[in-house]
């Protein structure tokens, strides 16, 4: 190898280190900034019930907002899957800060709705918008993206090697090289380590009990695992079903989250649903040492799905551990497992289900509640993944691997069955 190539390949590699330092320490500090704000205005909304009377108006705010000023930016996390999959025009930097603004407005006013989604979109565009200033190749911007996605995550949730790995996974893998992934790890930590020198806190989650591998217990997690994945699938649907609906019924887009705000305010008024709004955090965190109620997880599943559903922003993942930890928590009645366990597998499992990232997910399980837990958390992912569908919470995402070979060895068994019973 000549000087001069030795002296390219180490200006490239300086660029895309600096080009991780930034991505990293922007989107780090953005969801930083995101996660106050965000705590700040549920407290708000938790010190005055009466701010969710403004719930219609806020919906009216966010319709309009990106109808003229973000339709090149209203499909979210599906314009990002797109647009690695087949890049069209880089993705406008306004997206950060329009999806910052109206996901606090949606948890001021009490819509039910997560923050991945948010932090996402605030890494994907900041690291699209640097690519700009290089004249790379298509797939160096794919690179890019992969970058965003794994820096919003990470820098969200404290779960850097999960980032990095939910960042590839999401997209199936296509086009990830080696590079790829050192680069992908690189900025989820870059990510995390910007957001812990803000007075951010993250979450924490633990699960005392952890009992020895066995057939039985086997057997009893894959029977909770099974109904984790029908969970996910039920949360991707309603999604869906709402924001059909709604988009069929009202065509004049900013009044949909008016309409839908009008229907949530007069719930939440007069029903006592106030856990299955913003984004629930407490009960998830009780789950892990309380039963739950077995409808709490069908409750989430409805109030997100018809937030997200009428326009509303944000994320769909922490509703996800909402709906995985609610669920597993009231299967600690039939189920004879540890409690905090149950939780902690149907916290990851559901999400595992509804983005089709098992290892990812299996990862952040490890991550957050140790690795004592991890054999459990992985059986439970890993069923949740193939129980789940193939219909996802991003409909853009291009659903591959064994789990398609899965169902259509199903489809076609099922298909054989059912000739042999018409004979």
């Amino acid at each position: 190898m000549t000087f001069d190539a030795i002296k390219n390949k180490g200006l490239t590699l300086l660029q895309w280190i600096f080009v991780c330092v930034v991505v990293g320490f922007f989107s780090g500090s953005a969801s930083a900034i995101f996660l106050l704000a965000l705590e700040k205005v549920t407290q708000i909304r938790t010190d005055n019930f009466w701010i969710i009377g403004f719930l219609p108006l806020g919906g009216f705010a966010i319709g309009l907002l990106y109808h003229y000023y973000g339709k090149s930016v209203v499909k979210g996390n599906n314009l990002i899957l797109e647009e690695y999959d087949t890049p069209q025009q880089t993705i406008p930097f306004r997206m950060a800060p329009l999806v910052l603004i109206t996901t606090l407005l949606t948890h001021l006013f009490g819509g039910s709705a997560g923050r991945e989604g948010t932090a996402v979109q605030m890494g994907a565009a900041i690291s699209d918008g640097i690519q700009r200033w290089f004249k790379w190749a298509v797939i160096d911007r794919k690179t890019m993206l992969v970058l965003g996605i794994s820096a919003g995550f990470a820098s969200v949730f404290g779960t850097p090697i999960a980032g990095a790995i939910f960042a590839m996974e999401v997209l199936s893998f296509k086009k990830v090289t080696f590079k790829t992934v050192f680069l992908s790890f690189a900025v989820a930590f870059i990510a995390y380590y910007t957001v812990e020198l803000w007075p951010v806190t993250h979450t924490h989650y633990t699960i005392p009990i952890v009992p020895e591998f066995s057939l039985a217990t086997i057997l009893w997690t894959v029977f909770a695992s099974v109904l984790f994945g029908l969970a996910a699938l039920l949360f991707s649907r309603s999604t869906h079903f709402w924001g059909h609906l709604f988009s069929k019924t009202i065509s004049y887009p900013p009044f949909r989250p008016l309409v839908g705000g009008c229907i949530l305010a007069l719930v939440i008024f007069n029903f006592s649903v106030e856990p299955y709004i913003g984004l629930g955090v407490p009960v998830i965190v009780d789950a892990f040492s309380t039963v739950n109620p077995w409808y709490a997880f069908l409750l989430k599943i409805l109030f997100t799905g018809f937030t997200l559903g009428a326009g509303f922003k944000g994320g769909e993942v922490t509703p996800l551990f909402f709906v995985g930890a609610t669920l597993g928590s009231a299967l600690s009645i039939v189920v004879p497992m540890p409690i905090a366990l149950l939780a902690g597998m149907g916290f990851v499992a559901v999400f595992s289900g509804a983005t089709h990232t098992p290892i990812a997910c299996s990862l952040m399980g490890i991550e957050l509640f140790g690795l004592e837990s991890g054999a459990y958390i992985t059986l439970a992912c890993v069923v949740a993944y193939f129980c789940s569908g193939t219909v996802g919470i991003y409909k853009s995402q291009i659903v591959k691997g064994p789990k398609v070979i899965f169902i259509e060895k199903i489809e076609v068994l099922l298909n054989r069955i059912k000739k042999k019973n018409i004979i």
